[in-house]
C-alpha cells in the first residue's frame, strides 16, 4: 500500500451488494440505490431474456435521492413498473 494511499484512505473499497431482482410481467427489476452525501439516489436495472435467449437490460440513474436505502428501492421499484407498462420492450430502444 503506498504512503498517499495510507494517508487519504485510497485503500478503501465499495461494498458492493449484488441485487435479488424483483420479477414484474417477465421483466427482472434489480433495485441498487447509489449511496451519495449521506442520502441514496434512485438506480437501478431492467432486464428480460427473450426467446432467443438473447438478455437486454435497460440502466437508469434518477436524480432524485432519499434518506434510506429502503426507500430509494421502494421508490425504485415503483416507477420501474410504471415505465415496463408504458414502455413495454421499447425501453431496449
Amino acid at each position: 500500500m503506498g504512503l498517499f494511499s495510507r494517508l487519504f484512505g485510497g485503500s478503501k473499497e465499495a461494498i458492493v451488494h449484488e441485487a435479488e431482482p424483483v420479477e414484474y410481467n417477465g421483466y427482472l427489476i434489480y433495485q441498487e440505490p447509489k449511496p451519495e452525501g449521506g442520502q441514496y439516489r434512485i438506480a437501478g436495472r431492467i432486464t428480460k431474456t427473450f426467446e432467443s435467449g438473447e438478455t437486454k437490460t435497460h440502466t437508469f440513474i434518477r436524480s432524485d435521492v432519499l434518506a434510506t436505502e429502503s426507500d430509494a428501492n421502494e421508490f425504485m421499484l415503483k416507477k420501474a413498473q410504471m415505465f415496463i407498462d408504458q414502455m413495454g420492450d421499447n425501453i431496449f430502444n
